[in-house]
């Protein structure tokens, strides 16, 4: 019996020297690399927008004459349009982009307003004009530079060209009063003048500068809000003519929108 037992230990001893021989050391592998979940600003994006704008308009209208006025409009609208750009995340903090956009906007002021009153002698000369401003449609090419407030969230500053439409009308109505001299008491009635209606549009170009706030929700979709002012300078309409106008525009823009980036990269970080 005794035999019998050292026969079996013998046996498992040699099976299991056999079975360590027979498992090889398996070569190391590297761990792949891990992903963040973090989403790269570089690329191609294009997206649309939506929102309402202030515009102001300055004219002074009928310069050259006694009856001369300054007429200030507001110039209230709707609009809404389409973006395209490309953004450079040039470290971990900071992005640099290009961006333009076209915009359509329901932006219009109308407004009458009373003509300065003058006594020439014994007749007295007053009126009105009745004018309007529109701002149809603009366009800007502008820079953005942002800091990264995290991974997600972009804060950014903005400028560059602005160039829109400015269509400006007007219509004057003048009336004429004989006096008696001494009395200063009307004499006959008045006799009103409509001036014939005149309109003219032109494409202004300027500048444009604001700021913004932009939030990835995943490496393709973002959706962001921006204010911006434009200013597009004065200009003369009807020049050469007893209309001659100076009429100056700027615009205060608030608006909100979604881009989707095209070619987005993750940020890939080593363990």
């Amino acid at each position: 019996m005794k035999q019998v037992v050292m026969g079996i230990v013998a046996a498992s001893l040699v099976a299991t020297s056999t079975l360590a021989a027979d498992l090889a050391s398996k070569p190391y592998v590297k761990a792949p690399a891990m992903v963040d979940p973090i989403w790269s600003w570089t690329g191609f994006y294009a997206g649309a927008n939506g929102g309402y704008s202030w515009g102001r308009s300055n004219a002074s209208v009928l310069p050259t004459s006694p009856l001369g006025v300054n007429i200030r409009q507001n110039v209230d609208g709707g609009l809404g349009g389409v973006q395209v750009g490309y953004n450079w995340q040039v470290d971990p903090k900071w992005v640099l982009g290009v961006e333009a956009d076209i915009q359509g906007t329901g932006e219009r002021g109308r407004s009458i307003d009373p003509l300065l009153a003058v006594r020439i002698g014994s007749v007295g000369f007053s009126g009105s004009t009745n004018s309007s401003t529109d701002f149809p449609w603009f366009a800007t090419f502008r820079g953005r530079a942002g800091l990264l407030a995290d991974p997600s969230l972009l804060l950014y500053a903005t400028g560059g060209l602005a160039v829109g439409e400015v269509k400006f009308g007007t219509q004057a109505t003048l009336t004429a009063q004989l006096f008696d001299g001494n009395s200063n008491t009307p004499i006959g009635a008045p006799i009103t003048v409509v001036g014939p209606a005149v309109s003219e549009s032109k494409t202004r170009w300027g500048w444009t500068a604001g700021a913004g706030v932009e939030k990835k929700f995943n490496r393709n979709w973002s959706a962001k809000l921006e204010y911006l002012y434009i200013d597009l300078g004065s200009s003369t309409y009807f020049g050469g003519t007893v209309n001659s106008t100076s009429v100056s525009f700027h615009d205060h823009v608030l608006r909100a929108g979604f881009n989707y980036a095209f070619s987005p990269t993750p940020v890939v970080a080593k363990y």
